[in-house]
C-alpha cells in the first residue's frame, strides 16, 4: 500500500519525515541510555568491571536477538503500526524504570523486548511509501539513516552530560523523554503512513520449483552472512563497554571550567579535548600502570601506586 504522492514534504512523502523523526528520537533514547550504562554500573552501583561487562554483553545480545521474533509477530499478527507503538512504549517505560535502582534488571529486559518489536517494524515501512517504480525510494533510505546519525550524535552529548554531571537518573530520564517524543510523533503522523496491517505469508511464484541444491546454497549463504554479521556486530557493540573505561582512564578532558563529561566523549563527533591528551608547551603524556595522565594533572601531585610523583 502506497501513500498519495501529491502530499510531500521536501519532495518526499510526508510519512518519510515521520519515520525520520521517530527513528532519530528512538536512537537518541537507546544510545543515550547505553552511553551511561557501563559508567552507571561501575560508578554508582559499584559493580566490578567483570560483572558490568557481563551485564552489558547480555543486554546488548538480547537487544539484537529479539528483533527476529519481533519481526515475526509484526508480520503475522500485530502489524507494523501496533508493533512500533507497543515496542516504543515498552522502551520508554524501560528507560524511566532505569531511574529506580531496584528495577535495574527489569528495566534492561523491558528495553530489550521493546526494541525487538520496534526495530524491525519501523524501517520496513519506508518501502510502503513508494510505488515500485518510484525513483525517490533509494534516496529515502539515505534520508532515514541521516536521522539515525543525528540521534546517535545527540545521545551522548545530552544524556551523557546530564547523567554524569547532574545525576545518572537525569540522563536515563532524558532518554525516556526522547523515546516518548518519538512515539508521539509517530502516533500523530500515523495519517501519513501505510496501515501496516499484518499479512498472511504468500509463497513467491516458482518457490516450489527451487531445487534442494539451490536451497542448500541459499542457507549456506545466509549462514555465512549471519556469522560475518555476528563477528562484526560483536566487535562493534563491545565499543560500548571497552571505550568508556579507556576514555575514563586514559583521555584528557580539560574542556572548559567544569571539564567534559566522560560519557559525552562517546559521541561520533566529540569535542577536541575529549579525543586527545593535551600536548602544548611542556605538557606531555605518560603511561603508568595502564593509566594515561597528562603532565598538567601532575602539577597537583598525582598518586600512582605506592609512590607520589611530582614533575620537575
Amino acid at each position: 500500500m502506497t501513500q498519495p504522492q501529491d502530499k510531500t514534504w521536501f519532495g518526499q512523502p510526508r510519512g518519510l519525515t515521520i519515520l525520520f523523526l521517530t527513528e532519530m528520537w528512538e536512537f537518541f533514547s537507546y544510545y543515550g541510555m547505553r552511553t551511561l550504562l557501563v559508567y552507571y554500573m561501575t560508578k554508582h552501583l559499584l559493580f566490578a568491571q567483570e560483572k558490568s561487562s557481563f551485564i552489558y554483553g547480555a543486554y546488548t545480545a538480547t537487544a539484537y536477538f529479539t528483533p527476529i521474533f519481533g519481526g515475526i509477530l509484526a508480520d503475522r499478527w500485530l502489524g507494523k503500526r501496533k508493533a512500533v507503538i507497543l515496542g516504543g512504549s515498552a522502551m520508554a517505560l524501560g528507560h524511566f524504570m532505569m531511574t529506580f535502582e531496584p528495577l535495574f534488571y527489569l528495566a534492561l529486559a523491558t528495553i530489550a523486548l521493546g526494541n525487538g518489536l520496534f526495530v524491525p517494524s519501523l524501517p520496513s515501512q519506508i518501502n510502503d511509501l513508494y510505488a515500485a517504480d518510484d525513483p525517490r525510494r533509494g534516496r529515502a533510505y539515505n534520508i532515514y539513516y541521516a536521522g539515525i546519525n543525528m540521534g546517535g550524535v545527540l545521545a551522548p552529548l545530552i544524556c551523557g552530560t546530564l547523567g554524569e554531571m547532574y545525576g545518572w537518573h537525569y540522563g536515563f530520564g532524558a532518554a525516556g523523554i526522547g523515546m516518548f517524543v518519538g512515539l508521539m510523533i509517530y502516533v500523530w503522523g500515523g495519517k501519513y503512513l501505510p496501515d501496516g496491517a499484518a499479512k498472511t505469508p504468500v509463497a513467491a511464484p516458482g518457490a516450489a520449483e527451487i531445487s534442494r541444491a539451490h536451497r542448500t546454497r541459499l542457507w549456506g549463504l545466509l549462514l555465512g552472512v549471519g556469522v560475518a554479521a555476528t563477528i562484526f556486530r560483536g566487535a562493534y557493540v563491545a565499543i560500548g563497554n571497552t571505550v568508556p573505561r579507556w576514555t575514563e582512564l586514559g583521555v584528557g578532558r580539560e574542556g572548559g571550567p567544569a571539564g567534559v563529561a566522560t560519557a559525552a566523549g562517546r559521541s561520533p563527533a566529540p569535542p577536541a579535548s575529549c579525543s586527545r591528551s593535551r600536548r602544548s608547551g611542556n605538557e606531555f603524556s605518560i603511561s603508568l600502570r595502564g593509566r594515561v595522565r597528562s603532565a598538567s594533572s601532575l602539577n597537583r601531585s598525582t598518586t600512582v601506586g605506592p609512590s607520589r610523583l611530582t614533575p620537575e
